[in-house]
């Protein structure tokens, strides 16, 4: 019995999981008509939705390189203004980095003011005041350029001395102007040669002779330039003179010397210069009346005249107005086709106005029969009896064209004593 009953309990068992896997199965096909209706494994004409899925697919590249070639012009429209932009900027940054270095320059001349005054004082009674005219020097900084600082200790006399430059375009009046320097007596003098030739031939004839250190620039004009080019460099060489705390007597070559001018000089002025004035009020300065007719009862203007101080021979002292100066001139000589004279003499006597700052530089004129230009000599003095007779310092045959004949005359007059070496020459120059 006991067997029996199992094999019925068995047999019952298999029949409730066959029903239960046949319920699955049923549930199972319903789920997949559902989500399949048209068959799990369809393959009838599957051609139509690949075509439509490609389409679609090259619609939406084709749109992306539309897209990116857009935002490529874009981006590259964009660059192109961010570039501008910058260097907009970049220019203004140089700007302003120059007006704050001026305005330095000019915080450090004022300090440099006040500790040449002292402490504020009173004015005194009626006719005792005078403003400062001399400028503190600067102090002197050796590292501008050792080697130059080396030559001048051995040079300079009371830290001064002459200083010409000289290429091989001038060498025989530069001969001539040594020889009269050292007639004279003056040892602290030194040639500052632009090319090779003039510093052998300086060390042959022993003078004293500098020769810079390579410069693109400098070398260019110095090796090929006329008087007026080399001597716009005047302004850049100098610079460093005044840097290592010297004066020097400027002097172009074209100059004979008579006497030593050192001894002729005042010292108490930034610069101090000879004029290419020819008497007392072209020398000086004069109120010079302009006649306007039509202003009626205010036809009469007052204006005031001075003929230019002459760029090839001053004395400029180690200040930060001279160093100014030189700086004033030669900037606008490398961005200007002007002549360095003219330039010279605006920066030195043109005022402050608006949208300019003037340069704040004290300045003598020197006596124009001791420093004679060649027109004071040639017009006037040497038809003079009286005046014939002065010995001049120096004489610059600055006003005539065929100089070095002009300076072996002028040799002639005053230092050998012929009285008609002077007359075979014009007045003024032969086109």
């Amino acid at each position: 019995m006991a067997v029996v009953g199992r094999r019925e309990k068995a047999q019952s068992l298999c029949k409730s999981r066959v029903v239960v896997a046949i319920t699955i199965g049923i549930l199972l096909g319903c789920v997949f008509a559902l989500c399949f209706p048209s068959g799990f494994l369809s393959i009838s004409n599957p051609a139509p939705i690949l075509n439509r899925r490609f389409a679609k697919s090259i619609a939406q590249v084709g749109s992306s390189l539309c897209e990116s070639s857009e935002r490529i012009n874009l981006l590259k429209s964009q660059f192109v203004a961010a570039s501008e932009k910058n260097a907009e900027l970049k220019k203004l940054v140089r700007e302003l980095t120059e007006k704050i270095r001026l305005a330095e320059q000019r915080k450090d001349q004022a300090e440099k003011q006040v500790l040449v005054l002292g402490d504020q004082k009173k004015a005194g009674p009626f006719g005792t005041v005078k403003g400062l005219l001399t400028n503190p020097s600067v102090l002197p900084d050796e590292s501008v350029n050792p080697r130059l600082a080396k030559i001048l200790e051995k040079v300079a006399v009371n830290r001064e001395l002459i200083v010409a430059l000289a290429n091989s375009n001038v060498k025989e009046m530069l001969e001539v102007w040594f020889a009269n320097i050292n007639r004279v007596g003056i040892s602290n003098y030194l040639v500052v040669a632009l090319d090779d030739e003039i510093a052998r031939f300086c060390k042959l004839k022993n003078v004293p002779v500098y020769k810079r250190d390579p410069n693109k620039v400098i070398d260019s004009v110095a090796r090929t330039g006329g008087n007026h080019a080399v001597s716009g460099l005047k302004f850049r060489v100098l610079r460093e003179f005044l840097q290592l705390g010297y004066s020097v007597l400027l002097s172009d070559v074209d100059i004979v010397y008579l006497q030593n001018p050192f001894n002729y000089l005042y010292r108490d002025s930034d610069v101090e210069s000879m004029t290419d004035g020819h008497n007392n009020m072209t020398a000086y300065g004069y109120n010079d009346v302009f006649d306007e007719p039509g202003m009626g009862w205010a036809r009469y203007a007052h204006t005031m005249r001075i003929w230019v101080y002459n760029s090839g021979f001053f004395y400029i002292r180690p200040t930060i107005p001279s160093i100014e100066l030189l700086d004033r001139v030669a900037n606008r000589l490398s961005k200007e086709q002007a002549w360095d004279q003219a330039v010279f003499n605006e920066e030195l006597f043109f005022p402050s106005h608006p949208g300019y700052d003037g340069l704040h530089a004290s300045r003598r004129t020197m006596d124009f029969y001791l420093f004679m230009n060649s027109k004071v000599l040639f017009k006037t003095v040497r038809k003079d009896a009286k005046l014939s007779k002065l010995k001049p310092v120096i004489v610059h045959v600055n006003y005539h064209p065929d100089k070095y004949p002009r300076m072996l005359a002028i040799m002639d007059f005053y230092v050998n004593g012929k009285q008609d070496a002077l007359k075979p020459f014009p007045d003024g120059s032969e086109w």
